[in-house]
């Protein structure tokens, strides 16, 4: 009966992952595009051509970048939240909404929207910046490579804080009360308490967050394709979108298999390089 019950997740496993991923290795040792659906066999010859290539090395670049950055603000931002949330205060429901609205948001609906903020023309942001006078002219946020994929990285991390805000919420309930008892009878503030404290206490789980967040980020391409397409001049590129642009909208199933492939070791090497370090953290 028990192997009855597991009978829908190994289907769903085998269907929708290992089949897929194993299609993706045969594609990525053919020469199979969509107008030629024939797997004829090439070896290596993909590999070559995207490691030649210009464009993949600045996608893989931008992915560590994109990533770098991202996990870190997004492991600040949250922890800061998290500190704040499971304090007791008037309106706190309203805060904890506010939080997780992001996350519950579309994420196409969202990047349409941050789409229209961030307009070279008609910027909303850009018109209150003027009104304040902090700028004298439009800042072409999309249009500018830093600008752009600093605007990237901002709606990315706005849209992810909300679940690591909620993980690292879990790790702080679960610390001991004496523990907040006695930091806060010795008078630390809130900062030597968020360093010294909390973030030690929280880093499993912290590490936990870190890990889906880097899984969500490296994976990700939405947020790349609706805001910028990889532009200007491919400075947002990365390797999720640059295989979807290739294998997709190119054509070229293999050469978009040999990139989407070239993914896994990444995060494969990013996991155990995590949770290592939790192992390691556990063991002193």
């Amino acid at each position: 009966m028990a192997k009855l019950f597991l009978l829908p997740t190994v289907v769903y496993i085998i269907g929708l992952v290992a089949f897929p991923f194993f299609l993706a290795i045969l594609f990525s040792f053919s020469d199979v595009t969509t107008g030629n659906p024939s797997l004829d066999f090439v070896g290596l010859r993909q590999w070559r051509t995207i490691l030649s290539s210009s464009v993949f090395w600045t996608s893989f670049w931008n992915t560590i970048i994109f990533t770098g950055v991202s996990m870190v603000l997004i492991v600040l931002i949250a922890h800061i939240l998290a500190t704040v949330l499971v304090k007791d205060f008037k309106g706190k429901w309203f805060v904890r909404f506010c939080v997780l609205l992001p996350w519950t948001t579309p994420v196409s609906l969202a990047a349409v929207s941050w789409l229209w903020l961030l307009n070279s023309i008609f910027s909303p942001i850009d018109w209150v910046l003027r009104w304040f006078g902090f700028i004298e002219a439009n800042m072409y946020y999309l249009g500018r490579p830093v600008l752009a994929m600093g605007s990237i990285i901002a709606v990315h991390v706005w849209r992810i804080v909300p679940v690591a805000t909620v993980i690292i919420m879990a790790g702080l309930m679960a610390i001991p009360s004496d523990i907040n008892d006695a930091v806060e009878v010795d008078g630390a503030g809130f900062w030597r308490k968020l360093w010294e404290i909390s973030i030690p206490l929280t880093l499993p789980i912290t590490a936990v967050a870190v890990l889906f967040g880097a899984i969500l980020t490296f994976a990700d391409m939405t947020v790349v394709f609706i805001l910028t397409r990889g532009g200007p001049t491919q400075s947002t590129q990365v390797l999720s979108s640059w295989a979807f642009f290739k294998g997709i909208e190119g054509g070229d199933l293999a050469q978009g298999a040999a990139v989407a492939l070239f993914l896994f070791p990444l995060l494969l090497t990013a996991a155990i390089a995590i949770l290592q370090a939790v192992r390691h953290r556990e063991v002193m």
